[in-house]
């Protein structure tokens, strides 16, 4: 039998095209339904995307991480999804007569997503294989199944055959396309999420031995705008390259302490709850925050001594680098010779704010380290701590671009005043920091006035932010406030604008303000 050609056929396209969309979302939908049955099994679509943002270059990398770990992960993954669905249409139609496109494509779409799951660190080389092939089994299978029932549509065997072929098809392809949106939906929603955050809820965490805990004289200024001393954690900032949540369940997570160390250790997570606990006010920051920006946030952290889990290991002479390392293979390393100030908050974290460690913040365990920026130091879903050299390891963001070592730089940001002001008392506030410094000063210019000294808020932990305020009283016009910030050493942040890469933005904090 000679076939008809696409071409021929026009009015076919159309089908083709629906019929090729619905099978590469049920290929993605069976694979992410594979991911919600077990853990073993990756999100071929977030594997895909990891590899596709691991493989960018240093400065591209950066400006993607910058915006995808703020607001826009779900972006990428919903980029993906739209490739494969028009990489899906135009499979349908080349397939139309010839069906063995779409089993090449299908087959080709099975073997890069088990190569990509592959690189899942959770996900084992099994699960990575079978729920690839699964996909792409069942984007092969829908195909044939739409395209046949297409063919009726302009193939009527009787007069008003092809409007039933026409709604045969529709109603076959909604129904399966739906079905896999559903299954696809269910599948990222349950996994292991729903598991793993009942356990954390589970969890009582243990008593403080000692720390900063905040007292009464930590209450903060009460100034309308001024940002709180403690940071809630659903308004912590978050940065990191995971492009969803790592789902780790505490019963089956372990920490492993090894490298250059006399004995290597391994805690469960209930063993690390046994261990004595201290709690720590610190502040912690990104490197990509602009001046006078909020990727900047202040909690009380809970956690295990990093020195004390250390001493336990042994760590050998010639380690020059702590290493943390993420379940979802991120690494962050510092020098060792930070812990030589036992001033210094060091933590394996296992609360913030009073509560277990949210999920989003690193649950079940993560590293906090005073005073430097949290891309060498702030590893979260922690899984393993080695101790190895400066020169033999980098972390993930070194060969992108980023300096080896990062002490966080002193900064101050203006919270309040925004928008327009009436005439009178107007509080010009905000937070400082300089963690292990601490802040001595901050000061506020009004246009090309004088420096004024603020005046700065209650406590005295040289690892958290400060609150200040400087009480100004402006006649009407239109005016321009900066402020700068100097630490406990004497040193006042510098004027010279830089941007956050290799490590940390500079300048003054400046704002803008219409009195009237």
């Amino acid at each position: 039998m000679t076939s008809v050609s696409v071409e021929a056929r026009p009015d076919l396209r159309t089908p083709a095209r629906l019929a090729g969309v619905t099978a590469a979302v049920v290929a993605l939908a069976v694979t992410e339904l594979a991911r919600a049955v077990t853990a073993d099994v990756p999100s071929l679509v977030v594997s895909v995307g990891d590899v596709f943002v691991d493989g960018l270059p240093g400065d591209v990398t950066r400006t993607v991480i910058g915006a995808i770990g703020t607001a826009d992960k779900p972006a990428l993954l919903i980029g993906i999804v739209v490739i494969s669905a028009l990489i899906g249409a135009r499979t349908g139609t080349a397939a139309l007569d010839r069906p063995w496109v779409g089993d090449t494509v299908f087959a080709a779409f099975a073997l890069l997503g088990a190569l990509a799951g592959l690189r899942a660190p959770l996900a084992t080389d099994g699960g990575a294989v079978v729920s690839a092939v699964l996909g792409g089994v069942a984007g092969a299978g829908t195909l044939r199944l739409l395209l046949g029932t297409a063919r009726s549509w302009t193939a009527p065997a009787h007069p008003g055959g092809a409007d039933a072929g026409r709604r045969q098809f529709l109603v076959l392809a909604g129904s399966v396309g739906l079905f896999a949106g559903v299954v696809g939906l269910v599948g990222r929603s349950l996994g292991l999420s729903r598991t793993v955050e009942s356990a954390r809820r589970d969890v009582v965490l243990p008593e403080v031995r000692g720390g900063t805990t905040p007292t009464a004289a930590d209450a903060g200024l009460d100034v309308d705008g001024i940002t709180p001393l403690v940071t809630p954690n659903d308004d912590f900032y978050r940065i990191d390259t995971a492009l969803t949540v790592p789902q780790v369940d505490p019963a089956s997570w372990s920490l492993r302490i090894d490298g250059m160390v006399d004995e290597p250790v391994d805690l469960t997570y209930a063993d690390l709850l046994e261990l004595p606990v201290e709690e720590h006010q610190v502040t912690i920051a990104c490197v990509s925050n602009e001046v006078g920006g909020d990727l900047v946030g202040n909690a009380r952290w809970l956690g295990v001594p990093l020195r004390d889990l250390l001493e336990r290991a042994g760590v050998r002479d010639g380690a020059t680098q702590v290493m943390g390392h993420s379940v979802d293979g991120f690494t962050a390393g510092f020098p060792t010779e930070l812990l030589d100030d036992p001033d210094r908050p060091a933590l394996v974290a296992v609360g913030m704010n009073g509560e277990p460690l949210p999920i989003a913040h690193g649950f079940p365990a993560r590293l906090i380290i005073g005073g430097i920026y949290g891309y060498v130091s702030a590893t979260k879903w922690l899984r393993r701590i080695e101790l190895t050299t400066l020169e033999a390891a980098d972390g993930y963001w070194i060969p992108r671009g980023w300096a080896k070592e990062a002490p966080i730089k002193t900064q101050c940001r203006i919270d309040t005043p925004r928008g327009d002001q009436g005439a009178g008392r107007v509080p010009v506030a905000g937070v400082a920091w300089a963690p292990t410094r601490g802040i001595s000063k901050v000061e506020v210019q009004v246009d090309e006035g004088p420096w004024e000294a603020a005046r700065l808020g209650p406590g005295t932990n040289d690892d958290r932010w400060v609150q200040w305020v400087y009480d100004w009283r402006p006649t009407p016009g239109r005016y321009r406030l900066r402020a700068r910030a100097t630490d406990g050493a004497g040193d006042t942040q510098t004027a010279d604008v830089a941007p956050p890469a290799p490590d940390g933005a500079t300048g003054y904090p400046t704002r803008v303000v219409n009195v009237s």
